[in-house]
């Protein structure tokens, strides 16, 4: 059975009607936070241990830091040998939510891996950032930690990525994904597309 309950109407009085309540209950906090925030500030100014002043970041001079677990703009990472990571299984593809991934592959000539991608493409405008793709990858060849906050653009052109775009980002990491990467060891790329045409 439904019960309904009877909502009370609330009458306002006249005072209330004015808006001057709230209007002045709003200054209050306003001024409140502005003089805890100024008090910081010159408490640290002076060398007193109090709180971290709650300043604006002024960006894009000065940047928020970000988490190392932040998702952000996609990279495909390399090999130790220069080539690509991905072996074109199209899980990354088939986990996305989505459908921004796009996969095409091709028959390798190196007898190591089967396929490679012949074009990997990634619709950003599309892209809801989940983290899937870089869940389902078996060989950790998609990444979303490349740092970058700033993903804005004139065109729709500028936020579909392809294969060359994702992998010029890919001495950036967080965390080896080979030994010796992180030692300065210098990466040679090897273009499987050049290689397939001779």
């Amino acid at each position: 059975m439904i019960t309904v309950r009877q909502v009370r109407e609330v009458k306002l009085s006249t005072w209330q009607k004015t808006y001057y309540p709230e209007l002045l209950r709003g200054l209050w906090v306003t001024s409140r936070h502005f003089f805890q925030n100024f008090n910081r500030f010159v408490g640290r100014a002076v060398g007193l241990k109090v709180k971290r002043p709650l300043v604006t970041f002024q960006y894009p001079e000065e940047r928020r830091p970000v988490a190392p677990r932040w998702r952000g703009r996609h990279r495909l990472m390399l090999r130790p040998d220069g080539a690509p990571r991905c072996v074109a299984c199209m899980m990354c593809e088939t986990a996305c939510p989505d459908k921004c991934i796009y996969i095409t592959a091709g028959e390798s000539l190196d007898g190591r891996i089967e396929k490679y991608p012949v074009s990997f493409e990634i619709d950003l405008l599309r892209c809801c950032f989940c983290g899937l793709c870089v869940e389902a990858c078996p060989e950790d060849a998609i990444r979303m930690d490349s740092g970058y906050i700033d993903l804005g653009g004139y065109t729709r052109a500028e936020f579909y990525m392809d294969r060359e775009f994702l992998l010029k980002d890919s001495a950036l990491t967080t965390h080896a994904q080979f030994r010796g990467e992180l030692d300065g060891v210098v990466v040679t790329r090897v273009d499987l597309l050049a290689q397939a045409k001779h």
